[in-house]
């Protein structure tokens, strides 16, 4: 890295510098919020599970989810005044589906959002719900690019878009980069489903984890996998293994929209993925938080399906393929799911005082749905992602919650 940037004299204007590029290397150093990095023929790809873990997975969704960089960000010191970054995206299309919103990558200056960008070109994974069939289509690399910055030494964030896998290529500024210092705040380690993902956040700094950890004043590691909150083995031994100082998992809807399991298995696979957890986190603070609100499946078992009679209406919903009298053979709803969680907290809870549960429809209930309603009836939309972020935080990092007192 360069030296330090208070001893940089003023540089040229914005006009002069902009000719003049200092490319830095992207290593991790310069990342936050992913877990292992890969390197691919065009660049840096993040990944937010470790190559052990995604090894014992063949599934496409997970493998999808896990390389869209939710809560990743580049970070760094400079004065520059204009930043490019290339990247090569991939992004998902859905047959007889609506187009999906391009990715939006957010600039945050010492912390407050002042710019988005989104980038052009890239992949395109063409998806057939009806079959299950992926079709990649390649495209070229393109650049996100911000310019006039303030002239001064600041912190930049690049939050990168959580709905495209994206391989970095190159970083490019008009003055020199410096490693940001460590900020000295706990480090938040978050897992849960495509609604901790971002689902349909207006962009990758506002999924209500990333607002709940700007509100908390903490560091976020989101492992929210679309899809893919599955209570599997490998993702317990990915958090056991990340360093935390706060951590919580939102389990439920992904087993009820895949039709996972039944009520047999599922209690002891919660107890085995916080076995797990806790044996790299013994006494770390540990919130369990069951599903929000979702009204299809409070007490309709899964699988969820898309509903292709609506694409007319410029939405694709989905509806509860299940029957309500499959639960007396096991199934899972979401209040079968809510009912066992607080059972099993409880019981740990005697031998784990650390150990908290968190009911979901007390970040999203009946009354925000009747505002507020899933447009596709499984996710929240942007206010409602603001909503919950913010309730979240209100829960957890407020006085007298599990996470109280974050400050280092």
């Amino acid at each position: 890295m360069n030296d330090r940037l208070d001893d940089v004299p003023d540089g040229p204007t914005t006009a002069a510098r902009a000719t003049h590029w200092i490319t830095t290397p992207i290593t991790a150093d310069l990342l936050r919020g992913a877990l292992d990095l890969e390197r691919t023929e065009q660049g840096l790809l993040p990944h937010r599970l470790p190559a052990r873990a995604r090894a014992q997975c063949a599934d496409g969704q997970l493998a999808m989810a896990e390389a869209q960089p939710s809560g990743v960000r580049l970070v760094f010191r400079t004065r520059a005044t204009a930043v490019e970054l290339d990247a090569l995206r991939t992004k998902n299309a859905y047959q007889g589906a609506p187009p999906r919103p391009d990715g939006v990558y957010d600039l945050l200056i010492d912390g407050q959002l002042a710019d988005q960008a989104g980038v052009t070109g890239g992949n395109v994974r063409l998806v057939d719900m009806s079959t299950g069939s992926v079709e990649t289509r390649p495209g070229p690399v393109g650049t996100v690019r911000f310019s006039g910055l303030s002239d001064r030494v600041k912190d930049v964030e690049i939050w990168l878009p959580y709905n495209e896998i994206t391989e970095l290529v190159a970083l490019r500024t008009d003055a020199p980069v410096e490693l940001l210092p460590d900020s000295g705040r706990k480090k938040w380690l978050h897992h849960g489903s495509s609604i901790s993902h971002g689902s349909d956040a207006a962009s990758p700094s506002t999924t209500w984890p990333a607002l709940a950890g700007s509100l908390g004043g903490v560091e976020l590691t989101n492992l929210g996998l679309g899809g893919s909150a599955l209570l599997d083995p490998f993702t317990a031994r990915a958090l056991r293994d990340t360093p935390a100082d706060l951590i919580s998992v939102k389990i439920g809807i992904n087993l009820v929209n895949t039709d996972l399991m039944r009520l047999r298995a599922f209690g002891p696979a919660v107890h085995g993925f916080l076995d797990t957890v806790r044996e790299g986190h013994p006494t770390t603070p540990l919130l369990v938080v069951s599903p929000i609100l979702c009204p299809i499946h409070e007490d309709t078992p899964g699988p969820s399906a898309p509903d292709f009679s609506t694409v007319s209406e410029g939405r694709l919903q989905f509806r509860a393929a299940g029957d309500p009298a499959e639960r007396a053979g096991g199934k899972l709803t979401l209040n079968v799911i809510r009912d066992e969680l607080a059972r099993i907290v409880k019981q740990r809870a005697a031998d784990d005082p650390n150990l908290y549960y968190l009911d979901g429809r007390d970040l999203y209930g009946e009354a925000d749905f009747a505002e507020l309603p899933l447009p596709d009836q499984l996710h929240p939309d942007a206010a409602t992602h603001r909503r919950i972020g913010e309730r979240f935080a209100a829960l957890a990092f407020g006085s007298g919650g599990p996470f109280a007192a974050t400050q280092a």
